[in-house]
């Protein structure tokens, strides 16, 4: 049976029921809930109360630096693909992806200046610094960038006077 969300159901003993108190009973005469304050009345919310702002800050975790939420391409250098590459193959995300270069071919791929090129190659879609752009025509290459869509724009009304 697949496992999903429909099926899911703790663990067997790792959920317990809730202590029942404050009923009376045999329980002496606070009935399981302590002395005064907050807990032992009713209504109370077991001890948690409304935190302000400043209680919320000291209990948030303090995470040094920032994370991003845009993907960063993956770095890809010349010299690997000199190595990993014939002559006048096109290089792009799935190729790299293919040959294990690259983790996925859903993210970017930035190729970078290091090493030399001695083969020819089409780069498709594929990001490249300056440096890398100049080695890769120098070596017979060409760069395919890829179609950008375009923007469409809100006509506004002429205005009146």
């Amino acid at each position: 049976m697949a496992l999903n969300l429909s099926n899911l159901k703790p663990a067997p003993g790792s959920k317990r029921r809730a202590k029942t108190i404050g009923r009376g009973g045999k329980r002496g005469s606070y009935s399981g809930r302590g002395m005064k304050g907050q807990k032992a009345r009713s209504g109370g919310k077991s001890g948690l109360k409304r935190l302000g702002l400043r209680q919320l800050m000291e209990r948030t975790h303090k995470l040094r630096g920032f994370q991003s939420l845009v993907k960063k391409p993956a770095i890809v250098s010349l010299s690997i693909i000199n190595k990993n590459f014939q002559n006048d193959d096109t290089v792009s995300p799935a190729s790299l992806a293919a040959k294990k270069i690259i983790p996925s071919a859903q993210n970017r791929a930035k190729v970078l200046s290091d090493g030399q090129l001695n083969i020819k190659i089409k780069l498709a879609d594929c990001l490249a610094s300056a440096a890398a752009a100049e080695k890769i025509k120098k070596a017979g290459g060409e760069i395919l960038l890829p179609v950008a869509k375009e923007k469409t724009v809100k006509k506004t009304a002429p205005a009146t006077q």
